[in-house]
């Protein structure tokens, strides 16, 4: 379900419409006049919502009404819901989401004023020259805008927090005692696509980006919003320079990401983690609190045990890729004083 505040949805839709809509026909026994209210993400939808499973997801627990399936995937008969066969379950979602939220990109820029007449802004907001606030908009009192920062429709910006200039927020929840560097552009689309034989078909992106309180956001950093679900950044967590963070991701509370670090979308980082420079973290890796990463290290999609230390790639404990370091260097030695 998308947030209001951001976004238009332009349903009900009835299940006759979406399914003619991805050229896809009635399941047998559905009713085509039946009323669809909105996209969900496949754990948090209910009766009124459609979804879709993809490779590797399991059915039978959604609560939703209608949801999107592989020809190839075994559909549970317990379950509720009307499942929908089709080629692609992606394809077809990523379609409807786009007919409930047709303008789900950036935003549409409509006013012709610098601040939006409906924005709400506290005492003792401090906004510098070429400020762009769209409508809908609330900053918390003692709060500080660089210049040229765009805030889009609906944000919100807690109390007392810095921001540069040259920043842009859109589709996000800011809370008190943030500091964003200039630069910073939080809210962005996830890179979310789905490949067809017409080429990469784009995944609507209609979540959310969560900034707690106290965390501090470097300059040129990127943090896109969740598909459908919520990017997160824990309270106190401090994020260097020209980091990039993709779309549904969960970072904990105080922790260290260092300049250059990549972590792909659906990523969960415990508290206290500590991520070296240049890092990099595959899609979907689970990482325990208070792990550290060493510079370069590379996370594959799996789980990390918290309070290690790892380095490599792929990433391994400290000790273990320390070991595989100097047995390299020894292997190395004795050919050369082969050849020699």
């Amino acid at each position: 379900m998308a947030d209001p505040r951001f976004y238009d949805n332009r349903g009900p839709f009835t299940l006759a419409q979406v399914c003619t809509s991805v050229s896809i026909a009635l399941p047998e026994g559905a009713r085509g006049t039946d009323s669809i209210a909105d996209v969900a993400r496949l754990d948090g939808a209910g009766p009124q919502h459609l979804t879709f499973c993809a490779d590797g997801e399991t059915v039978e627990a959604t609560r939703a009404g209608w949801c999107f399936v592989g020809r190839g995937v075994r559909v549970p008969t317990s379950a509720a819901a009307c499942f929908i066969p089709c080629d692609s379950a992606q394809q077809a979602f990523a379609a409807i989401a786009a007919l409930f939220y047709p303008q789900h990109g950036s935003g549409v820029w409509e006013q012709k004023e610098a601040i939006h007449p409906t924005a709400r802004i506290d005492e003792k907001v401090h906004l510098a020259p070429g400020v762009v606030i769209g409508p809908g908009a609330q900053i918390g009192t003692g709060t500080r805008v660089g210049p040229n920062t765009v805030i889009g429709r609906g944000v919100m910006i807690g109390r007392d927090c810095e921001i540069g200039a040259h920043a842009g927020i859109a589709f996000a929840y800011i809370g008190d005692r943030v500091q964003i560097l200039p630069g910073a552009q939080i809210g962005q689309p996830g890179f979310g696509y789905v490949a067809s034989e017409r080429g990469h078909l784009n995944i609507p992106q209609l979540g959310r980006v969560i900034v707690q309180d106290a965390a501090e956001i470097g300059a040129g950093t990127t943090i896109d919003r969740g598909a459908l679900g919520d990017t997160v950044i824990g309270e106190g967590t401090k994020i260097d320079n020209l980091v990039q963070i993709g779309h549904n991701s969960r970072i904990g509370r105080h922790c260290i990401i260092v300049a250059q670090t990549g972590i792909s979308g659906s990523c969960e980082i415990g508290d206290f983690v500590v991520l070296g420079g240049q890092a990099g973290i595959a899609d979907h890796a689970r990482i325990g609190a208070r792990a550290r990463f060493a510079a370069r290290a590379a996370a594959a999609p799996r789980e990390y045990a918290g309070g290690e230390d790892y380095g490599g790639t792929p990433a391994r404990p400290m000790k273990e890729w320390r070991r595989e370091l100097a047995a390299v260097a020894l292997l190395a030695k004795r050919g050369r004083s082969q050849r020699e």
